[in-house]
């Protein structure tokens, strides 16, 4: 169906003025055709008239998507401040980003952006040299910018180093193997490995892990069977071993090895979903040697995160839902040999280990506290963090004496920090300098009842002395999901977002991390509405005090998020102006059947699963709660066209619906990135795109037509 939209233009953008000139923008939507694909669940018949768009090798669903993006940029196209808005964020983000150093071999490796660089580059230098060199430059892997540096390990001695590229942002990936000294190549490039690090045996070879390669789409065909695989150095990546998986009567989506630092422990971790994991232990020093099990089941979530000889450290959820870290023998590592070293707290517990120490940091409502201790769970000392925030970074050798973390929050920068590991002292190692003064900007941390009384912690952040009178331009961004925690971090997008005068606020919702297992459960499968729920209640709270109104919030969310924004615009219409979903899993009765989608049931539960779970997610999934007849928030739905992890067509297919039926002048528009993925290793001048586009069409259909601040503006060449 071909559908019209004439906007008055004048209306739109000056907001209680009058127009000297009236003009229009008419939007004509390309032509969806549907099509009588139906399914049946527990006897309930299912309309899914663009199934067809789940064809990504089709021609038809090319040309749809290239129609589509004309559709979209000539509405974008007219934004009057669209230029002034990418100027400032180029200006922005033009300031030099230095990574932590981390020490391989004789070399000192650190990644750096001159500022405006689609890649990060990784530098080196060998002891006290002052000039370092360039070891990786991503910016030449391709043309345009969008084969990116994936991840990069080296060998025990540092001699050697495998690195991972992906290729328009896709999951798939390619591993290189170079002589560390002379970059030269050392064998063939191993191909098609997905979902993995790599972990080095000393120099003789490495651990990683894949599919098979599917039948069909290798952008969204099922991948379910995860496998462990040795390679050694100078054979055939044909002849690699199968270490783990692989037996079809024991299915497992996600399967990871890794070598303790001493090379005598391979551990294996092995899981259903993307919570919940088996794990098994091998020890390398005794030739065939039998893999022993840790974990058999996947209840809890565990891992080996250090070892001293035969003693293994494990971090773990079991009976402890906020973490803990208990040690074992080797040769008996069971649950029932376990000694809680370091116990459970009140807070989520993560543990980084350096220099013979472990470094726990604790979240205090989504804040970070760091605590050092030794491997006898002594603590040593409490670290006084330069601020309130988010702090990470606190790993290395156990022969180092020093680490180096990084600090950071809504409204500064990240900075680098070089801590002495005996005497606990630090300095400032590196400060970012942009155009931006944190001093201005202010977050303040609030609680807020959700519809079941339960409160939640959000973070609101903008400029010092802003009005509370409900006209302020706010996006409220959430999560809410795989136990993920959304913690303060500086972002040169929002902080452009706050110049405007913006609002940027982040609820921490059920269904993240931040709250430990519990937190994560209630949000999960037919509590999922709970995290809606909680990120509805946080809208009206901002409304109810006057930080904004429904005429000027925007709701934020990528992924699990872009779920999060589909459902809630779809329940709640009316909240919000503007509604951004990005690479969104939006159709909730099929998300399992692509790719690795099956892995996400522990938080979703599946359309197959029961007629009550069936009910459950068709109540709430986005794409079948489009209503005809209803008035939608002004939505831009953002995605890539080689996004393997969470396909595209779900962006598709609510696009559709959204423009076959919505009512009133609001548009709905889709922005396709070709040739690029889920969004990791997005070259800089795709992204500073993307958010000119996110952001000036927020603002213009809040009803600006010109940046609110304008006098940030300076000269600029790139």
């Amino acid at each position: 169906m071909k559908k019209s939209l004439i906007i008055p233009l004048a209306t739109i953008i000056n907001s209680g003025c009058e127009p000297t000139q009236k003009k229009t923008i008419v939007l004509n939507y390309p032509t969806t055709k549907r099509v009588d694909t139906v399914d049946t669940y527990f006897g309930t018949k299912v309309n899914d008239p663009f199934r067809w768009l789940e064809d990504d090798r089709s021609t038809e669903t090319e040309n749809w998507v290239k129609q589509q993006n004309e559709t979209t940029y000539n509405y974008l196209d007219k934004i009057p401040f669209r230029k002034d808005l990418k100027k400032r964020l180029e200006q922005l983000w033009n300031y030099e980003k230095l990574g932590s150093p981390f020490k391989e071999g004789h070399y000192t490796y650190f990644f750096k952006n001159d500022g405006l660089q689609n890649q990060n580059v990784l530098y080196r230098k060998k002891g006290d040299d002052k000039e370092a060199e360039v070891f990786l430059d991503p910016n030449s892997f391709s043309d345009d910018a969008t084969t990116s540096l994936a991840g990069i390990n080296f060998s025990k001695d540092g001699s050697i180093a495998a690195y991972s590229i992906s290729e328009g942002g896709s999951d798939w990936r390619k591993v290189l193997v170079i002589n560390a000294e002379d970059k030269s190549i050392v064998e063939d490039t191993l191909v098609d490995i997905k979902f993995s690090g790599v972990s080095w045996k000393g120099n003789e070879g490495f651990y990683y892990s894949s599919y098979d390669k599917p039948k069909g789409s290798e952008l969204s065909a099922k991948t379910d069977q995860h496998k462990l695989y040795y390679h050694k150095l100078g054979t055939s990546q044909k002849k690699d071993e199968v270490v783990f998986g692989g037996i079809p009567s024991e299915k497992h989506r996600y399967v990871g090895g890794y070598v303790t630092e001493d090379d005598q422990y391979l551990i294996i971790s092995a899981a259903v979903s993307t919570s919940g994991n088996k794990l098994f232990i091998k020890d390398l020093n005794l030739p065939g040697g039998d893999l022993i099990t840790i974990l058999d089941t996947p209840d809890t979530d565990s891992q080996v995160i250090h070892n001293v000889g035969s003693k293994l450290f494990i971090l773990t959820n079991r009976n402890a839902p906020n973490k803990k870290v208990v040690s074992v023998d080797a040769q008996n590592p069971t649950p029932e040999h376990w000694t809680d070293l370091i116990p459970e707290t009140q807070n989520v517990l993560s543990v980084g280990t350096a220099g013979g120490y472990f470094f726990t940091e604790y979240m205090v409502d989504a804040i970070s506290k760091v605590y050092q201790y030794d491997h006898e769970g002594n603590m040593i000392r409490a670290l006084v963090l330069p601020g309130l925030g988010s702090a990470g970074g606190f790993s290395g050798k156990k022969k180092e004496t020093e680490l180096y973390f990084s600090f950071t929050n809504y409204n500064t920068p990240g900075s680098s920090y070089k801590y002495n590991i005996t005497t606990g002292e630090y300095t400032l190692y590196w400060k970012p300098e942009l155009d931006f003064n944190p001093e201005e900007y202010e977050s303040k941390q609030v609680f807020y009842s959700s519809k079941d009384g339960t409160e939640i912690p959000m973070i609101i952040t903008h400029k010092k002395g802003v009005e509370l009178n409900g006209t302020n331009p706010t996006i409220l961004y959430g999560y809410g999901g795989f136990n993920i925690s959304l913690t303060p971090a500086f972002s040169v997008t929002n902080a452009v977002w706050m110049e405007q005068g913006g609002i940027f606020a982040v609820p921490n919702l059920r269904g993240g991390g931040e709250y430990g297992k519990k937190w994560h459960d209630a949000g999960i499968k037919t509590k999922k509405q709970n995290v809606f729920d909680d990120f509805i209640a946080a809208a009206e709270y901002l409304i109810n005090q006057k930080y904004t109104s429904s005429d000027h919030l925007a709701i934020k969310g990528g992924s699990n998020g872009g779920l999060l924004v589909g459902a809630v615009m779809t329940q709640r219409p009316d909240l919000m102006k503007v509604a951004l979903p990005a690479v969104g899993v939006l159709d909730m009765l099929r998300y399992h059947t692509f790719t690795a989608g099956a892995g996400w049931a522990y938080d979703y539960g599946t359309s197959e699963d029961n007629k009550e779970m069936f009910n459950y997610l068709k109540g709430y999934s986005p794409i079948h709660n489009v209503r005809a007849g209803v008035q939608y928030p002004a939505t831009l739905i953002t995605t890539g066209d080689h996004d393997d992890r969470v396909v595209p067509a779900h962006s598709f297919k609510f696009a559709a619906e959204l423009q076959e039926k919505q009512s009133g002048n609001n548009p709905t528009l889709i922005r396709i990135e070709v040739n690029a993925g889920h969004g990791a290793g997005t070259p800089v001048s795709k992204t500073i795109e993307q958010n000119v586009d996110i952001y000036g069409f927020t603002l213009f259909n809040m009803g600006f037509k010109e940046l609110p601040n304008k006098g940030v503006l300076k000269d600029f060449k790139d």
